[in-house]
């Protein structure tokens, strides 16, 4: 028996993700209050989200990316803020969740509780393939040697796998279930008006923009000056490796800022269980790219 309607293939290339997607709640949550309003495949193909997340908060590079995003083809049509409580975090990445080592949840909930993040929807100006699978390719990858010149995570600042700034959707179906996630019904209709409206909402996001920086600290995301720090508080000798200043940390109790713990912990700590493969991969975001699509 059928636990769900099987996606179509306009809205996924993965046919694993088009029968999961049919039955998980966030999906069909916001599959079907968007339908009330629009027909799901069109916003799904020509809509992708922008999660800019609390380091991109820190590292003040929020405005940057509103301005990359029309220097690029896309154009802004909804913002808001988002808080990214663990439960958040775990829908968002819940079929890859299984990959995360037990240090790398614990430097993702002392992230993401760092502040809010901002939430951008956007139209891109090519159709050819779908909005998200274009922002997500022109995002860059998550590895910060494998990025290159005009990739976004690129122009924001390559710190590590964990401090990579900004999330996208990878599908059509992707960007609705996210939206799902991040929003409850109330905040998500408003979404759907925003971007089916069209309307330029770049001033919008600049002002959400100001209010997260007046909320929060800039922080310098670099490894070396947060290594010092952290061996300054333990009272440890330079040199000494930063593993085990995070376990003194850990093992004494030591209060120290959040930001250096997540800076040098995702440099030097374990972020993937290798012997497991994800539940979904985006393998399906270059299916679309090489014209290999099922449809």
């Amino acid at each position: 028996m059928a636990h769900g309607e099987l996606l179509s293939p306009k809205l996924s290339q993965d046919p694993a993700k088009r029968e999961l997607f049919g039955a998980d709640t966030y999906y069909l949550e916001s599959a079907e209050q968007l339908a009330a309003m629009a027909d799901v495949e069109d916003f799904a193909y020509q809509h992708a989200v922008l999660l800019l997340k609390p380091d991109a908060v820190a590292a003040r590079q929020l405005l940057q990316t509103v301005d990359w995003l029309p220097a690029n083809g896309f154009r802004i049509v909804a913002a808001e803020r988002v808080a990214l409580t663990r439960h958040v975090v775990r829908g968002l990445w819940y079929f890859q969740w299984n990959l995360a080592t037990p240090e790398r949840r614990w430097l993702a909930e002392l992230l993401t509780a760092a502040s809010d993040s901002l939430v951008l929807v956007v139209r891109a100006d090519e159709d050819k393939v779908p909005a998200s699978v274009l922002l997500t390719d022109r995002k860059g990858p998550t590895a910060p040697a494998a990025r290159v010149p005009g990739q976004l995570r690129y122009e924001l600042g390559r710190y590590s796998y964990l401090l990579n700034l900004v999330h996208t959707p990878d599908e059509p179906a992707d960007v609705v279930r996210e939206l799902g996630v991040y929003f409850g019904h109330g905040e998500r209709a408003q979404v759907f008006a925003s971007a089916l409206s069209g309307a330029d909402c770049s001033d919008r996001a600049r002002e959400l923009a100001d209010q997260l920086y007046r909320e929060s600290r800039p922080k310098d995301l670099s490894l070396e000056p947060a290594v010092a720090r952290l061996a300054d508080v333990v009272g440890a000798a330079p040199g000494t490796d930063p593993r085990e200043l995070l376990d003194a940390v850990r093992r004494d109790g030591v209060e120290v800022d959040p930001w250096d713990l997540v800076i040098v912990g995702s440099h030097v700590l374990p972020m993937k269980r290798k012997q497991f493969s994800p539940v979904l991969d985006a393998s399906s975001v270059e299916a679309w790219l090489t014209g290999g699509c099922d449809s």
